[in-house]
């Protein structure tokens, strides 16, 4: 009885989880279509650099039967749609794109992501919060002991980046992938700690 009410309450977390997953993708979707006042004059390349990191504790931490690590090198790019203060804070929009391999046990899979944004920072650069939802194609998507359910994932990500010497940066992330319940209950995602070097034009 214990047994299934844990089942059950874990089940209705995990369903509020992908539920908020989404609506956030929904939301961020419209904030980018969402013709608002800009600062911005084009699109440009922002930063280029590597991340690397590996799973551990996260929402999803008690289901991950296996122990990723994921390297890859990702682009930035500045979005025309953007606000900025006086002060030089504001809000602008971000797309990001990845490729790279996702290992474990033994199991390379690899990995490419495309991540639209918005990004709260000081116009400079030196630091930012960026939050994005997007999407992953991976090259395989059984390992030795997890099923993660397909080729395509979503992807949430936020990172805490910050500018340290001259246009070198260094970032932090928190890297979600899931199927948000596209492939049935009984697959799951995981969650990356990871670390980003970087350089800023």
């Amino acid at each position: 009885m214990c047994d299934e009410i844990c089942f059950c309450a874990r089940e209705k977390y995990d369903t509020m989880v992908h539920i908020k997953l989404r609506l956030g993708m929904v939301a961020l979707g419209l904030f980018l279509l969402a013709p608002w006042p800009s600062q911005a004059e084009e699109i440009r390349l922002n930063s280029i650099g590597i991340r690397g990191g590996v799973s551990g504790s996260s929402p999803i931490g008690e289901k991950e039967a296996e122990y990723f690590h994921q390297y890859d090198l990702m682009a930035n790019w500045s979005m025309p749609w953007g606000w900025y203060s006086e002060s030089g804070w504001g809000v602008g929009t971000r797309l990001m794109g990845s490729l790279g391999a996702v290992t474990t046990s033994g199991d390379t899979a690899f990995i490419s992501t495309v991540v639209p944004g918005v990004v709260f920072e000081k116009k400079d650069g030196w630091l930012s919060l960026e939050v994005g939802g997007g999407a992953a194609l991976l090259s395989q998507h059984r390992f030795p002991n997890q099923d993660i359910g397909g080729l395509f994932q979503f992807v949430w990500d936020t990172a805490v980046r910050a500018r340290v010497y001259r246009g070198i940066g260094v970032g932090y992330w928190f890297h979600h992938m899931s199927d948000a319940h596209l492939y049935g209950s009984n697959v799951h995602g995981f969650d990356l700690h990871m670390i980003e070097v970087s350089y800023r034009f």
